[in-house]
């Protein structure tokens, strides 16, 4: 699965470039937009919204779950400054096992979906 921290698993990691400045993009970690022009953390069913739980501006953002049936799960964001754009990276943390293959495969494909989709889309991209 992953690297034990504790009594903490990394069950799923990923990185990839993101077209705006650091700065920019911690902020949008930061507070999400609910309403307007910026808004891309839309939930489905079986969704909640995260929580802020940690950050380090401009390096990190820690994020409560995204799942009602995983709620211990942390989503941890880490933001790197490759030249004028930002590596954003995503990091899933869980105390328990994933229950299977299928289930890994589906979180890691939201976070994708979110960060590097719907996210990358309101910097027109």
């Amino acid at each position: 699965m992953g690297p034990t921290l504790g009594s903490v698993r990394a069950i799923a990691h990923r990185t990839k470039r993101m077209p705006p400045p650091q700065h920019v993009l911690w902020a949008d970690l930061m507070e999400p937009a609910r309403t307007g022009s910026r808004v891309w953390l839309e939930l489905r069913h079986g969704e909640v919204w995260p929580r802020v739980l940690e950050s380090t501006e401009p390096d990190q953002v820690v994020w409560s779950t995204l799942w009602e049936q995983r709620p211990d799960d942390r989503i941890v964001l880490d933001l790197a400054p490759v030249g004028q754009e930002t590596a954003l990276g995503f990091t899933i943390l869980s105390p328990r096992e994933v229950e299977d293959e299928v289930t890994l495969k589906r979180l890691q494909y939201r976070l994708n979906q979110l960060l590097y989709a719907q996210l990358r889309y309101i910097y027109g991209q």
